[in-house]
């Protein structure tokens, strides 16, 4: 299973990096946990400048932007590789 966490405060696009990523989750047809992280202090702890930011596994895969959908498919087909 894989643990996502989505790192931001609930601006549109911490919501649209969210979307993105249970479209690619469904896509792959695997199970992941969610957790949105909004607390900046929580944020900080990842070491990321600026949101929204995609960690999987606890790993940083993306921060800033919002990835294309099948960049979120690659990020989390490593994450299934490397578990």
């Amino acid at each position: 299973m894989l643990n996502i966490k989505i790192l931001g405060t609930g601006c549109p696009n911490c919501k649209k990096l969210e979307q993105e990523t249970r479209k690619a989750v469904t896509s792959l047809a695997v199970k992941a946990e969610f957790e949105k992280v909004t607390d900046y202090q929580k944020i900080m702890e990842f070491d990321i400048l600026s949101t929204p930011g995609l960690v999987i596994n606890g790993k940083v895969v993306s921060s800033g932007k919002i990835p294309s959908q099948s960049e979120i498919v690659s990020m989390l087909a490593t994450a299934l590789d490397e578990a």
